[in-house]
This record gives structure tokens, sequence and C-alpha cells, in this order.
């Protein structure tokens, strides 16, 4: 017997320690390898016949697409999801919205933990990687950053009790709402849940046929609705700096700042733009009352950071307020968040390089700090892979439907920024165009920091420095 637990316990060490080797000389890799593992096993789990409420079955590519889109907290459905799934399924793609919101590097390093037991530097540098991708691109950096090393047990911990307390919360903000439009107890326990879940991963799946119309004039519904997707997009390195020093806002990092700041720029300018291009659609926000207009064009503007849920007809508006909403999706939420996107701080940086050029400085300064000329490489090289995929995809898409360009590009960007709003075009695609959405969700949700990372055989290291020459740009 005594034999047995020895050999036990030695092929239990042989793989923890394999998984430690692993994860530590690529985390990237590994990573993405334990999110595409999960992806497969909802997958299985959807296509099994009791996952479905008339335990029928569901077809392999709807499947894989529904787990996609739960994994990578999207939101984007081919089925009906509120009669498609049983109660089976529904708990299988809330497990999934869960496990998805965490984000791949974090899900990655508390699997780590719990396989090794400890959290040493390795693992510390793979859950770092989650909050700075500048570690992932080029190692430990001496910057002063969201999270810094010491704290990411701290951040682990910020990261599981605010996902429970933020959606418990939001919950017991919903289901007395759902109770006074006369449901019953369970059933607004369980849809506030729900709801609270999907918003604060920044999801949007609706566990109700008639999703948000019955409260397209409600604020408090929608007030709770995008708290949640607010407080899910802002980022956990947000969320933990805010808890910590919220009484002491000189202490915020630069990286807290600038996505506070710039998700109030982009919140606020989206709002506008919507309501002044839907003001008299008809068939939008135009036949609602004068009231309620603006509470809807914040709304949107909201759930572009990557929330998906949505009071109007998304196909019906002008394709102007398309292409906004295109632009707003693409830039997503904040870093290590729920939201996708290439990041509020990615197009912050952006500008504020366009600034300093303009000026004449020769460094990128704000709130009293300098951007190093990395970071803003960095910025240039996840918005060039980020058109890319999202020219590939949209190319790609046009080739298997004969739906138009304006609405099929809405649809692989709200993919690819993870946000799950749609013109209708992704319902009605075949199974080869859902596979190619699918396959845009998991770029968009990897992220192209990480991806990049993972193909990356090894840093390159050069011992000298070539020969300085200036070609014409512009």
């Amino acid at each position: 017997m005594r034999a047995r637990a020895v050999a036990r316990g030695s092929v239990f060490e042989r793989i923890r320690d394999f998984v430690d080797f692993f994860a530590a000389s690529s985390p990237a890799r590994f990573a993405i390898l334990v999110f595409t593992g999960l992806v497969l096993l909802l997958t299985a789990v959807l296509s099994l016949p009791i996952a479905t409420i008339d335990r029928s079955g569901t077809p392999l590519a709807d499947a894989f697409f529904t787990a996609m889109s739960a994994i990578c907290v999207t939101g984007l459905a081919t089925v009906d999801m509120a009669s498609h799934w049983s109660t089976f399924g529904n708990v299988a793609i809330l497990v999934g919205l869960e496990v998805g919101g965490i984000g791949v590097l974090t899900l990655a390093s508390m699997l780590g933990l719990i396989v090794s037991r400890r959290l040493g530097l390795k693992a510390k540098l793979l859950a770092a990687s989650d909050t700075n991708a500048l570690r992932l691109h080029s190692g430990p950096v001496s910057e002063s950053q969201a999270i810094r090393l010491g704290e990411i047990g701290g951040l682990l911990a910020t990261v599981a009790i605010s996902v429970l307390a933020i959606e418990a919360f939001i919950t017991l903000l919903i289901a007395p709402r759902l109770l006074l439009a006369g449901k019953d107890l369970w059933s607004s326990i369980w849809q506030g849940f729900y709801f609270a879940t999907s918003a604060f991963t920044n999801t949007g799946f609706v566990p109700t046929p008639e999703g948000l119309e019955p409260f397209a004039a409600d604020p408090w519904m929608l007030s709770a609705i995008s708290l949640a997707v607010i407080l899910g997009s802002l980022g956990f390195p947000v969320i933990f700096a805010l808890a910590r020093y919220w009484r002491t806002p000189r202490r915020w990092s630069l990286h807290v700042k600038l996505t506070l700041v710039t998700t109030g720029i982009l919140v606020v300018a989206g709002a506008i733009a919507i309501y002044a291009l839907e003001w008299n659609n008809s068939a939008t926000i135009g036949a609602q009352d004068p009231v309620v207009r603006p509470m809807t064009a914040t709304f949107l503007s909201v759930m572009t950071r990557s929330g998906g849920f949505s009071t109007v007809d998304i196909g019906q508006m002008h394709d102007s307020s398309l292409l906004v909403m295109d632009m707003l999706m693409f830039v997503g939420g904040g870093s290590a968040s729920t939201a996708g996107g290439i990041k509020v701080t990615t197009l912050a940086v952006l500008f504020l390089a366009a600034f300093a050029e303009a000026r004449g400085d020769s460094d990128i300064q704000v709130f009293q700090r300098r951007i190093p000329p990395d970071v803003l490489r960095l910025a240039v090289s996840v918005v060039l892979w980020g058109a890319t995929i999202v020219a590939v995809a949209t190319i790609a898409i046009l080739q298997t439907t004969t739906a138009p360009l304006d609405k099929v590009l809405f649809d692989v960007i709200s993919a690819f920024g993870t946000c799950g709003l749609s013109t209708g075009v992704t319902e009605n695609l075949p199974d080869a165009g859902k596979y190619i959405l699918a396959a845009t969700m998991w770029a968009g949700r990897v992220g192209t920091v990480t991806l990049a990372a993972a193909l990356a055989a090894s840093q390159r290291r050069q011992l000298f420095t070539r020969a300085e020459e200036r070609p014409i740009v512009g």
C-alpha cells in the first residue's frame, strides 16, 4: 500500500513539475492551451442532449460557437439562448462566463497555483502578465505598474472576491425589479443572477426571450446592468487599486488614471454621437419619449465597452451610428478586464503620442509621468494586429454570406472586441462563417499581445546596433 502511495505521489509530482516547467518556460502558450481546452470541454458539454430543453442535442457548429462565445465572454449567439438551452446547459454556460471573465492568464496562474500548491516567483510573473502585457512582451519592467509582483497574491484574492461580491450586489439590485415585473421569487433570483453574471463578465447573454425590451425605459434596470458592465470593463487591476486607495487618488497608478479618464471620455462621446445620429430614427430611439432617448444612447455607449446588451434593434440603426459603434467596440474596455478590444489604454497612448509629436515633445508625458517608447511600440502592434484580424475575418465571412459589408464588419468587430452586439448577421451564418467568427472571438479574447508572445519561439537579443536611417513618413 505504501509503495502504491509513493508511486501515486511521484506521478502527481511529475505532473506538477511538468506544469510548472511549461508554465514558466512559455506562460502565454500555457495560458492559451488552458483557454482552448476549456472551450473544447464546454463544447462537449453543450453537445450533450441534456443541455437542450427538447433533449435533441445541439449541432457541433452551434455548440462550439456558443462555448467560444461563453468562454470569450462575447455574447454572440447562433441559437436562441432563452429557449434552446436547458437548466443544465444554462448552468454550464454560466460557469463558462465566470471562467472566461477571470482572464486567460489569471486563470492559468490560478490553475498553476492549484496544481503546484504554491505561488512562487514564476507563477507571480505569469499572473502579473495579465495586468501588464509588457511583462509578456519583454519580461519584467522597472516602471511602476497597476499591480506589482509583490501584490499578485492580493490581486488573485481581489479577482475572486470582486467577482462574487459585485455579482451578488447586482443580483440584489435586479431581482426585486424582476419581482415587481410579475416573476416568481425563484425566477427573479435565477434571472437576476444570470443578468448580473452576464453583465459583469461583459457577455450580454439574456435569460428571457424578450430580452431587455420590457425594461427599455426602466432607469433602475438599465443603471444596474450598466454599473456591472462598467465595473467589469475597468479591469481587475483598477478594481484592486480603487478598493485599496479609494481615499487617496494621488496614489493611483498611471494605468488606473488613464483607464478611468479614457473610459469616461469614450462613454460620454459615444452617447452624444449615438443620440445625435439616431434621434430621428423611428426604428430605434426616435420612437422613444424625449426623456428616454438620452438614457438609451448612454446605455448603448456603455454596452460598446464590451457589454453586448441592447434595448433597440441594432440592425435598424443608421450606417453612421454603426460606424461609431464599430470604433467604440474596437477599442473595448480596460486591460486585464472582462472586456475585449485593443483596450482603452492602448488608444490613450496612441493619442498621447500624436499629441506629443504635434507639440514637438521628445517624450510622451501625462499626469507628471513619462511613457517609455516600448509602450508606444506595443500599442501600435496591438492596433495593427487587431485591424489585420478584423480585416481578414471580414473578407472571409463576406465570401460565405450575402450580407452587406457594413453589417458583416459590425458583427466581426463585435466578435473581435468580445462585445456581443449584432445586426442579425451572426444568427444567419453558415457553419463556415460560424467557425470563422468563433476564431475571431478567440483571437480577440486571447489578446494580440498574448498571441504574438505565444507564437514567438524566443525573445531575440541583439548585441549590436545597426546604422540609423530615417525613411519618409506621412
